[in-house]
């Protein structure tokens, strides 16, 4: 576990009392949906994707409010595929984030609606930020937010995903699916408080490569979690994607070649990060967490080794 300094903390918790307040739930609601929802509420995961999004939004000059409103709104989207990635039509796990899946607690109809609820607020609270830009810009994120969440996104990666044994077992075809479900989500996280700031052209690309390289590295590593490490270490349910028939990279290079492509993509990550940070010098929290995700991905390299060369 890594260690934080006062300052993330703070931001964590304070965070955390957003996500779970940021979901007005009506007093003459149902209790079951207001019972599933809490549940996910109450378990937002380690947020690594909101804190981004504030310290990538302050630097390209996006105001605070505004900033958090994006955060809570890609988090929810993120929550959100995750309560459909666990159903028993999809993955049919049974625990995530160190907790029972919402439909093991509440049925698969709680799950669902749990879902929509947080996606319904997330598009209001997308909205809300997106806002305060400018016309063009407006214009472009909303788009950029349905082209990574929609038909050529994440749903079109979570369809190939269920359909993997129908297509070429080659790693274009996992790699098409990582760039679905896995590196969209990491492009808003990236790209879009940027755009919705001061962002130029070059920097947006910049940040799409980053988003790119992190997205593609934290699925081969989460592939490597599935196949190497047990349930309570990776606080959800692994060993899935062998049972199911699903994309896995480690399964289909050999984990020790899954392991040397994380670690190059997590070094060419850090080069565009550098690249970046010498054009927007505003961007230290950015190289911060960057930093310490670099270093959370390599210790996930590190303790996955031993297990590794007992599978070759």
């Amino acid at each position: 576990m890594l260690s934080l300094s006062s300052e993330e903390r703070a931001c964590i918790e304070s965070l955390s009392g957003v996500f779970r307040e940021s979901l007005p739930i009506p007093v003459s609601g149902d209790s079951h949906l207001e019972e599933a929802l809490r549940h996910v509420l109450d378990h937002p995961g380690s947020l690594i994707r909101p804190r981004l999004i504030v310290e990538i939004a302050a630097a390209f000059g996006v105001e605070e409010e505004r900033a958090t409103d994006l955060a809570i709104a890609i988090e929810y989207f993120h929550s959100a595929s995750l309560l459909f990635d666990d159903l028993p039509c999809m993955d049919n796990a049974l625990e995530r984030r160190g907790v029972p899946c919402a439909h093991r607690v509440y049925g698969e109809s709680g799950a669902i609606l749990a879902a929509l609820a947080l996606i319904n607020r997330a598009y209001a609270l997308a909205w809300r930020a997106v806002a305060g830009s400018t016309a063009d810009r407006q214009q472009r994120a909303l788009a950029f937010i349905e082209q990574c969440l929609g038909v050529e996104g994440l749903l079109n990666g979570q369809s190939m995903d269920l359909h993997y044994s129908q297509l070429p077992q080659s790693r274009e075809t996992t790699d098409a699916i990582a760039r679905g479900k896995t590196v969209s989500l990491i492009r808003l996280t990236l790209v879009l408080p940027a755009m919705l700031g001061d962002a130029t052209a070059r920097e947006e690309q910049q940040l799409e490569r980053m988003a790119a390289l992190w997205g593609l590295s934290y699925q081969v590593l989460d592939d490597l979690k599935d196949l190497l490490q047990s349930t309570e270490q990776a606080g959800k349910t692994v060993a899935r994607d062998v049972l199911l028939g699903r994309p896995n990279a480690a399964v289909l290079m050999g984990a020790e070649a899954a392991l040397d492509r994380a670690e190059r993509l997590l070094r060419a990550g850090s080069r565009a990060l550098c690249r970046l940070q010498a054009t927007r010098s505003q961007l230290g929290g950015l190289k911060s967490l960057g930093n310490k995700l670099d270093e959370e991905l390599a210790g996930m390299l590190t303790s996955c080794k031993p297990l590794a060369g007992a599978c070759l």
